[in-house]
């Protein structure tokens, strides 16, 4: 049966999982097109897609899956099987311990939007909040709970007011990215006074953004999220905090 519910659950819940669906399936087999499962991060799985043996190959292509955010068609067979229909494009494991059949699974990896938080409320704020949107990301506000627990990134735009108390929290709740919209000579500054350790000051971009020549504030605040998109998309920075 499908997993709706539960799907719903963990998807308010921002955990990420794999849904699996059998799309294709040879006799003999224990599975029917439609049955499906789901796997999380942690290997387990809740339903059937097939018994151990396929499981096995399931688990490792939904992990895989996971840590890089695409679909796969997964094509389990067993050892001289030539008779199952090809699929351009799908990912093919020969399973030396299936006893017979064969079976074509679909896998969608789906990962909670990455959140970004954001520190202050000056126009290159406002900005940002209302192009992160349509980019996929959750926008929290500095004082919405619970901070910057869980953030993919954060941006601190505040214009001198609470810099370093903000990067800091950042920081130590494992932001994997800190920009900090200020000037050059001005950022260096503030965090020449904050005593970063070397790590820390890897993960501090200042002036925050690419450079691409941005000088209205929304110019400013797409050069930041594309410099977010980057690190994300390139694998330099975790799509969800914490993962």
């Amino acid at each position: 049966m499908p997993y709706t519910k539960r799907m719903e659950e963990l998807v308010a819940e921002r955990v990420p999982f794999v849904h699996a669906v059998v799309v294709r399936a040879q006799l003999p087999t224990a599975v029917s097109p439609g049955d499906d499962a789901i796997i999380l991060s942690d290997g387990s799985i809740e339903g059937f897609v097939g018994g151990q043996c396929a499981e096995s190959s399931v688990r490792t292509a939904a992990l895989s899956a996971l840590s890089d955010g695409r679909t796969v068609l997964l094509r389990v067979l067993p050892e001289g099987e030539p008779d199952f229909p090809d699929s351009p494009g799908a990912q093919v494991v020969v399973n030396h311990c299936l006893s017979g059949g064969a079976l074509e699974i679909f896998l969608q990896p789906l990962l909670p939007p990455p959140v970004l938080w954001i520190v202050g409320s000056s126009p290159i704020a406002t900005a940002l909040a209302a192009l992160a949107g349509p980019l996929d990301f959750t926008v929290r506000p500095a004082d919405a709970s619970p901070g910057p627990a869980g953030a993919t990134a954060a941006v601190v735009c505040s214009h001198g007011r609470g810099e370093p108390e903000a990067i800091r929290a950042a920081l130590e709740a494992g932001v994997g990215y800190v920009g900090l919209v200020a000037s050059r000579r001005r950022g260096a500054s503030v965090l020449g006074e904050m005593g970063l350790s070397e790590e820390e000051r890897r993960r501090v971009h200042s002036p925050a953004g690419l450079g691409i020549g941005a000088r209205t504030a929304p110019e400013i605040a797409l050069s930041i999220l594309a410099e977010i998109v980057t690190a994300i998309r390139t694998g330099d920075l975790a799509r969800a905090g914490g993962r």
